[in-house]
C-alpha cells in the first residue's frame, strides 16, 4: 500500500485528489493539510511514501518544504502539482528533489500513474513541463554524454524513460545494488543532483523520444 499525503492550501483541490486516489486499491491517503509548515509535521509524524505538494501556499510554499525534507534527509518521494509551470519554479523543484513535477491540468489517470512511479523510485514528465526541464537542464550545462560508458547510456536511457531501479536491473539483467551503483556513476560524471535530472538529460540527448518517456512504461 502506498501511503500519500496531500498539501494543498485549496480545499477544493483537495477532496478531488482524496476522491480519485481512493478509487485505487494500492493507494491510501493518510492525511492532508494546506500549508508548509503543518505538511512538514504531518510528514515526520505520519511517515508517508509520497507527498503531493502544491508550489503556492500561505507560510511556508512548496519550495520551501522541499528543501527543508531535503535538510533533515526525509525519505518521502514529493511529486509537485501546481498550477504555475514556470520555468525557473520547475528547475528550483527538481533541484531541490521533486521527483515529479506536474501541472494541475495534468489527468488524474496521470497523477496516479506519478504516484506509483515516485513510490518505486521512478518520475513522471508532464508534457506542459517537460519542454521547460529540458531547457532548464540544458542551460545548466549538465555535461557530455560521451563521459559515460556504454552500460551507464543503457541505465541513462531507461532511467528516462521512468523506471525504477529494480526494472532496470530486470531488463539488463543485472543486480539491483548495480544498478544503484551505475545511477550514482551517472550521477557523478553529468554533475546532476539526483535520477529526475538524469532523466531530463537523457531526453534533451535524444537517448529515448520524448513521447516515448511520457507514455504509460507499459503499454
Amino acid at each position: 500500500m502506498i501511503r500519500i499525503l496531500i498539501v494543498d492550501d485549496h480545499e477544493v483541490v483537495r477532496q478531488g485528489l482524496r476522491f480519485a486516489l481512493r478509487q485505487e486499491p494500492d493507494l491510501a491517503v493518510v492525511d492532508e493539510c494546506g500549508d508548509g509548515t503543518t505538511a512538514l509535521d504531518r510528514i515526520a509524524r505520519l511517515r508517508p511514501d509520497v507527498v503531493l505538494l502544491d508550489m503556492v501556499m500561505p507560510g511556508l510554499d512548496g519550495l520551501a518544504v522541499l528543501h527543508a525534507l531535503r535538510e533533515r534527509n526525509d525519505p518521502a518521494a514529493v511529486v509537485v502539482l501546481t498550477s504555475y509551470p514556470a520555468e525557473d519554479r520547475a528547475m528550483d523543484a527538481v533541484r531541490a528533489g521533486a521527483v515529479s513535477y506536474l501541472s494541475k491540468s495534468t489527468a488524474v489517470d496521470r497523477v496516479v500513474e506519478a504516484v506509483r512511479a515516485a513510490a518505486a523510485g521512478g518520475s513522471v514528465l508532464d508534457p506542459d513541463v517537460a519542454g521547460l526541464l529540458v531547457r532548464g537542464v540544458r542551460a545548466g550545462d549538465p555535461g557530455p554524454l560521451a563521459r559515460l560508458s556504454a552500460r551507464e547510456r543503457d541505465v541513462l536511457a531507461l532511467l528516462s524513460r521512468g523506471r525504477s531501479n529494480r526494472e532496470i536491473a530486470r531488463a539488463l539483467n543485472l543486480g539491483e545494488q548495480t544498478v544503484k551503483s551505475y545511477v550514482s556513476s551517472v550521477l557523478t560524471k553529468l554533475g546532476l543532483q539526483d535520477r529526475t535530472q538524469a532523466a531530463i538529460f537523457g531526453l534533451q540527448q535524444g537517448l529515448v523520444p520524448l513521447g516515448d518517456a511520457l507514455r504509460d512504461p507499459d503499454g
